[in-house]
């Protein structure tokens, strides 16, 4: 960064360190010990589409890559379109198996930043639910390389548990690098990956 960077208020983004994800298993044991919420076996990335040849290629090359995987019982991986016009891809895997996800999502992220689409990634996902079956997520922000919690309110509307998610960022602070700035905790609102 230089000077006149410096004068003008510019900073450099935040490197993406995809290898933050791998952080997730064991945040997922202290998360459940914590505040019951256990893992769902299912995870998303989202990504702003982008039309052409190459990016169909590597979301075959995706698709391809996390359908090799044999133990998915016939259910590979999605890929679905939300309200905002931005593309998500769903892998599951069984509950009990947060690093065979978090692997998949790494692998996804990857391929994505490889293939020169790193600047259209947004976010990863990994659902949780408690006994309850409320729904709370962990949000990887793959352009600030942190963490936050999003717990919607069930019941249909757009309400989040505010209280749930300060708790759950009390319980992970030492596990995962939790995004400090609150106005970042963006909401992902129908989401696929709960």
């Amino acid at each position: 960064m230089g000077l006149l960077d410096s004068i003008l208020g510019r900073s450099k983004p935040v490197r993406p360190d995809l290898d933050q994800l791998f952080a997730v298993p064991s945040a997922a044991l202290t998360l459940q010990a914590g505040t019951g919420f256990a893992p769902t076996g299912l995870g998303s990335v989202c990504f702003a589409g982008v039309e052409g040849g190459t990016f169909a290629r590597i979301q075959q090359d995706v698709r391809e890559l996390l359908d090799a995987d044999t133990g998915r019982g016939g259910v590979p991986v999605e890929f679905d379109r939300d309200a905002y016009g931005y593309t998500w891809l769903l892998a599951r895997h069984p509950a009990d198996d947060t690093a065979a996800l978090v692997n998949d999502l790494h692998a996804v992220n990857t391929l994505l930043q490889d293939g020169g689409f790193g600047p259209h990634l947004l976010c990863s996902l990994i659902g949780f639910r408690d006994a309850e079956g409320r729904a709370l997520a962990l949000v990887y922000l793959y352009k600030r390389g942190t963490f936050y919690p999003f717990a919607p309110v069930p019941g249909g509307e757009e309400r989040r548990d505010n209280q749930l998610e300060l708790g759950a960022r009390a319980v992970l602070g030492d596990d995962l690098r939790v995004e400090k700035d609150l106005a970042r905790w963006f909401p992902v609102w129908g989401a696929p990956g709960w």
